[in-house]
C-alpha cells in the first residue's frame, strides 16, 4: 500500500478500555514501522470533532466494547465518509448483541448452546424464571466483551450474585448452558479462515485474567482435532461469520465437545491485537507476521454503505499461504 494518513482510534468508553489501549498501541507502532503517517486518536465523547480536526484518510479501529465495537463509531465514521478497518454497523452490532447474535446462529442452523435471557427487572425472580435450566451455568452481560462480568455458576444459590455482577456493565444478562470441551478460536480475514487454535486456561475458563496475563493459558496451533473435526470447525466458523455479516479481521469462538459436536460462542467483529491475544497468534501459523496482518487489515479498510472516498487499495500480497501446521491439520 502507499503511504496513507491512518487515525488509529484507541481507548474508548467501555470497561475495555485498557485493552484497547494495547491494542492500539501495537497497531499503530506497526504502521508506523511500514511507512504510514499515523495519528493515535484516543476516543471520547468528542471524537467526530478530532476526526473532523485530524483530516485522516482512513480510519484503523483498535477500540472493544461499548460505542467502539458495537457499531457506533462505525456510524459516525459512515458519516464522515472515512473509510475504516473491520466491519460495517449492522454487523457490529449484531455481534457485539449476544442474544442476537445467538437468533441469527439459530436461523442458520448454527448449533449454540442453550440461553435465555433476563432483563434488570427480572432479576429478583431469577430463581423462578432459571426453573430446571440446569447447572452449570454462564452468566454473561447481553452486550460486553473480553469476558467482562462473566461468571460460571455451580449451583442455585450463585446466581443471583452472579446475575448482579454482569448487571453492572449491562441492563440485560444471558444466561447460557455451560458446555465442557475444548476452547477453540478461529481467526477470519476477508472472509478466509486463517485457522484454529486451542486455548487450554489453567484457570476454569478463558476469563478475562486469562486473556491478558502471559503464562495463565497454553495454546496449541492448529488445535488438537482430528482433520476431520479441523475441517468442520472451520466450515462453522465461516458460516457464522457470514450468517453475522463480518467483514475484515475477525474471530470465532467455539466449543468442541468430546463427542465431536461444535457450538459457537460468539462471533468478535474487532478481536484483540495485543501481545497475548488470539489473532496475531492464529495469523502467525498462517503465515502473517505482526506487521502484515496489521497492513493486511488496513488494506480491507472501506465505507459499508457507500461515500465519497474511495476505501484504501489491497495488495497482492496480502494472502500467504497456508502454514505446513495448518496443512498438517487438515490432511486426511
Amino acid at each position: 500500500m502507499g503511504r496513507k494518513r491512518v487515525g488509529v482510534l484507541l481507548g474508548g468508553m467501555s470497561s475495555e478500555r485498557e485493552v484497547s489501549l494495547k491494542t492500539g498501541e501495537a497497531a499503530a507502532a506497526a504502521l508506523e514501522r511500514l511507512g504510514h503517517d499515523v495519528v493515535r486518536i484516543y476516543v471520547d465523547g468528542d471524537v467526530d470533532q478530532v476526526l473532523r480536526q485530524a483530516r485522516v484518510e482512513v480510519a484503523f479501529l483498535a477500540l472493544h466494547g461499548k460505542y467502539g465495537e458495537d457499531g457506533c463509531v462505525q456510524g459516525l465514521l459512515e458519516l464522515l465518509g472515512i473509510p475504516y478497518t473491520g466491519s460495517g454497523v449492522l454487523a457490529s452490532a449484531l455481534a457485539m448483541d449476544k442474544l442476537k447474535a445467538k437468533e441469527i446462529f439459530r436461523l442458520h442452523n448454527i448449533a449454540t448452546p442453550p440461553y435465555y435471557a433476563l432483563p434488570a427487572a427480572d432479576a429478583d425472580r431469577i430463581l423462578a424464571v432459571h426453573g430446571s435450566f440446569g447447572f452449570p451455568a454462564v452468566v454473561k452481560p447481553r452486550r460486553e466483551g473480553s469476558s467482562v462480568g462473566v461468571t460460571v455458576v455451580h449451583a442455585a444459590d450463585e446466581l443471583a450474585e452472579a446475575v448482579r455482577d454482569a448487571l453492572r456493565f449491562d441492563d440485560e444478562v444471558l444466561v447460557e448452558r455451560f458446555i465442557k470441551g475444548k476452547e477453540i478460536c478461529v481467526g477470519v480475514l476477508d472472509g478466509r479462515v486463517l485457522g484454529a487454535i486451542e486455548i487450554a486456561p489453567k484457570r476454569e475458563f478463558y476469563d478475562y485474567q486469562a486473556k491478558y496475563t502471559p503464562g495463565s493459558c497454553d495454546y496449541h496451533f492448529p488445535a488438537r482435532l482430528s482433520p476431520t473435526r479441523y475441517r468442520c470447525v472451520l466450515t462453522l466458523a465461516e458460516k457464522a461469520n457470514r450468517a453475522v455479516g463480518c467483514t475484515g479481521a475477525s474471530r470465532v469462538d467455539l466449543i468442541v465437545t468430546e463427542g465431536d459436536n461444535e457450538y459457537v460462542l460468539e462471533v468478535n467483529s474487532l478481536p484483540g491485537m495485543t501481545t497475548t491475544s488470539l489473532l496475531p497468534k492464529i495469523a502467525a501459523g498462517a503465515g502473517y507476521d505482526y506487521d502484515k496482518l496489521v497492513e493486511a487489515i488496513l488494506a480491507g479498510a472501506k465505507l459499508h454503505a457507500g461515500g465519497a472516498r474511495a476505501s484504501a487499495e489491497p495488495t497482492a500480497s496480502a494472502t500467504p499461504s497456508p502454514s505446513a501446521a495448518t496443512k498438517r491439520a487438515l490432511a486426511s
